[in-house]
């Protein structure tokens, strides 16, 4: 079973197809998303069109251009249409951690 926001799920969870932690990756970058852009995702669409949209058109959420090119590239990854191709967690980590400074 599945439950959950549209706006937050990966497309292979809105398609119900099988999935795995790489679903919980995509999630964590539109979470990433949210608080680069302080905005909610999707806003203006109601869930039947997020799952139109994400599950079935491949749309992602537009990355600003004044974003800093490392958090782009981190969220354009976590959201990669292929599951396999996304980071682990791990692998986050490690990004994130190169992001800080001091």
């Amino acid at each position: 079973s599945t439950a959950g926001t549209p706006e937050w799920m990966a497309p292979e969870v809105l398609r119900n197809e099988p999935s795995n932690e790489k679903c919980d990756v995509y999630s964590f970058g539109v979470i990433l998303w949210e608080l680069a852009t302080l905005r909610l995702p999707w806003s203006g669409m109601n869930p039947m069109q997020v799952v139109g949209a994400v599950g079935f058109q491949n749309r992602r959420l537009d990355i600003p251009k004044e974003l800093d090119p490392l958090v782009a590239r981190i969220i354009l990854e976590c959201w990669q249409p292929d599951p396999n191709m996304r980071p682990s967690f791990a692998q986050l980590c490690v990004a994130l951690k190169s992001l800080q400074r001091l």
